[in-house]
């Protein structure tokens, strides 16, 4: 089984559980393999948005067999009933007709169900995630429909299981679409140099989405190693 996030740091939760973790010299940005409750899986992450998350699963597929992908890490929400650490466990990818699997897990307390929409760009603003909650969408992130694509070609199952970090309601400090670089990742060096050029107001708002990303991971991660793929 593969995993599939933008970012290492949405891995961590999963991390700390797991057994046996080695590197593997794959040539994108992060790539794992590791054993949780005895079962052997593959985690990767290349970057933001469906370009960089589909060849980070080709490259997954060239080194490994697969029974399945799953896409996962962080989220925004768009309904308003979803809260941060909240587990989204996507029933449908908007505009995606390859049929997703929902992973067993039992009564996990913070677990919610919905529509996904899945988008190459950030939604950094409460304006914005009120429009895009007129598509009937519950949460959006940046790599699902890539993902669920590679699934549908070869044939495999596909699972989505998400973390919200950001409610409906809330902004983020800048636009994080302006912070990516030639190759679509997240430039930390443009983020704190925007962030040092208005620190009273970006600085506090950037610690603050660290601590929620923080917490987040660590509750994805909690109910990964308790659900069955």
């Amino acid at each position: 089984m593969a995993f599939v996030a933008a970012e290492r740091r949405e891995f961590d939760g999963m991390l700390r559980k797991a057994e046996r973790v080695r590197k593997l010299d794959w040539p994108i940005r992060f790539a794992r393999m590791a054993w949780v409750n005895g079962e052997p899986i593959v985690l990767v992450a290349n970057g933001p948005g469906p370009r960089l998350a589909g060849w980070a699963v080709e490259i997954a597929r060239k080194h490994q067999e697969l029974r399945g992908l799953v896409s996962t890490g962080f989220c925004g929400a768009l309904n308003p009933a979803l809260e941060p650490c909240d587990i989204f466990v996507a029933t449908e990818v908007i505009g995606v007709t390859h049929a997703l699997t929902v992973p067993r897990s039992g009564s996990y307390e913070r677990q919610k169900s919905g529509k996904l929409l899945s988008i190459d760009r950030v939604v950094s603003s409460a304006a914005e995630k009120t429009n895009l909650r007129k598509t009937g969408a519950d949460a959006v992130e940046m790599e699902a429909a890539a993902v669920a694509a590679k699934a549908a070609e070869w044939n495999l199952p596909f699972f989505c299981v998400r973390v919200v970090t950001d409610t409906a309601t809330e902004s983020f400090p800048l636009d994080f679409n302006q912070m990516r670089d030639a190759e679509g990742r997240f430039s930390r060096i443009k983020i704190l140099t925007a962030a040092l050029r208005r620190p009273g107001s970006v600085l506090p708002g950037l610690v603050k989405l660290n601590e929620r990303c923080k917490d987040a991971s660590q509750a994805l991660g909690d109910f990964i190693v308790n659900a069955s793929f």
